[in-house]
């Protein structure tokens, strides 16, 4: 039997061990699934904290089941491990690692280039090796693939390569890592056949194989390109509206009811997560190689970045209708996630809402049911409860539009209120309080 064939028949039969390099919000839902599906799972991660959680069965990412992760630890199933001598053990192997901007928003892929080293290093014949984290068309021909030929082993022949865009929504009700459907780009077609195997007997959502790695990786970064982009245009329409006077909730809302030629984006005090934010520039980084620049997308990328700065601005002039400054004000803001009901804040525009306002002498409070404390420039915050700070404070913010806040009462006792996610649109009461975006 050929290499192909061998590994075939492991994945068909389920007695192929998986490997998963990256334990994060996609490498670990990812993990949990190939092992709910039987396949014997190792999970890689350098950082020692998240392997001793989950090999204690301890949960950290939203959209894993605790009771699940616990189940298939306890049956041998999953388990998780610094030491990368392990990948000898394993037929297939994904790696989902940061692939991070860095401060001149070019792509940082360092942490792909050294999970692929550790793989490697252990790299040995009929094996299959998937990169599922976002990166820029090429990344996977022209970064992984001499890594891992430089062992002597041939890509298609001896070890078979492919990339899969990871596709995970944190706090999605319906579309999880199970019923989302995959796109599969191998190296080869043996490449394709095999990745597409594997994630066919793990996942119910449609396995969707394209002709190459690059169509693959370029697929990704125009799914999130198309929201940066119309989310870089409801943040002008919401700019212009707010210049006119005119409530572009409410416009959206009518312009949703054309059945067709239209997809309602909204508003909001910036964009946060690691896709949106950031997947756009890997391309704009790669257009420079054939001296092309991508307007649209860094004109998009200015007016999104601007939207924190454009909410503190509006903040101040709430305020100075009170007769206050901003400097000295007490600022409550609700929300540092970035989007509702999840613990996620990488990104978060929160973040950015928080330097402009203590760059101008805000007394800043956040709260967030979700997130008892985080980190930002080096700097330690503790989130409190609203309600202890809420009838002193001189105005407060909403950034993240979380549903247990109950935002009849948060508006009763604010002195007033900024809504940037139109979390108030159901509150009845003491409406001339509230100023949206």
């Amino acid at each position: 039997m050929s290499y192909k064939e061998q590994l075939l028949e492991k994945i068909q039969n389920k007695t192929a061990i998986i490997g998963v390099v990256g334990l994060g919000y996609v490498g670990l839902p990812l993990a949990v699934e190939k092992a709910k599906a039987g396949y014997k799972v190792i999970g890689f991660d350098i950082q020692e904290s998240k392997v001793k959680m989950v090999n204690e069965g301890h949960n950290y990412i939203g959209d894993v089941v605790d009771e699940e992760l616990e189940d298939l630890v306890k049956r041998g199933m999953l388990k998780a491990t610094t030491d990368f001598s392990f990948v000898k053990d394993v037929d297939c192997v994904a790696i989902a690692v940061p692939t991070p901007l860095d401060k001149f928003k070019q792509p940082d892929v360092s942490y792909i280039i050294n999970s692929t080293k550790d793989v490697a290093k252990y790299l040995h014949k009929g094996m299959l090796v998937v990169l599922e984290s976002t990166t820029y068309p090429g990344t996977t021909e022209e970064i992984v693939k001499p890594i891992l030929e430089e062992t002597g082993l041939k890509c298609g022949e001896d070890f078979y390569l492919a990339f899969s865009p990871e596709r995970v929504d944190p706090g999605n009700k319906y579309y999880k890592t199970k019923n989302t459907p995959k796109v599969v780009g191998g190296v080869t077609k043996d490449c394709t056949e095999i990745a597409a195997t594997l994630y066919g007997n793990v996942l119910e959502g449609e396995i969707f194989k394209v002709s190459s790695p690059k169509v693959a990786e370029m697929e990704k970064i125009l799914e999130n390109t198309f929201r940066h982009i119309n989310i870089g245009l409801v943040n002008e329409m919401a700019i212009l509206c707010k210049k006119m006077g005119i409530d572009v909730w409410e416009v959206i809302e009518a312009a949703k009811t054309k059945p067709y030629g239209f997809m309602a984006f909204y508003p909001g005090p910036g964009l946060g997560g690691h896709c949106i934010p950031l997947d756009p520039f890997y391309l704009t980084y790669k257009a420079r190689e054939f001296d092309y620049h991508t307007r649209l997308i860094e004109t998009a990328g200015e007016i999104n970045d601007y939207m924190p700065e454009f909410v503190v601005e509006n903040a101040m002039k709430l305020l100075n209708m009170q007769k206050k400054a901003m400097n000295g004000s007490k600022v409550l803001l609700l929300g540092v996630a970035y989007k509702k009901d999840i613990d996620d804040y990488r990104e978060s525009p929160t973040l950015k809402v928080i330097e402009h306002l203590e760059k101008n002498g805000a007394e800043v409070y956040v709260d967030d049911p979700y997130i008892p404390h985080f980190k930002h420039n080096g700097k330690i915050y503790e989130t409190i409860n609203w309600q202890n700070v809420i009838d002193s404070a001189d105005i407060v913010i909403i950034t993240t539009d979380h549903s247990c806040y109950d935002y009849e009462k948060i508006v009763e006792r604010a002195a007033i209120v900024y809504d940037t996610r139109n979390a108030t649109k159901d509150v009845i009461n003491n409406r001339e309080k509230i100023h949206k975006l």
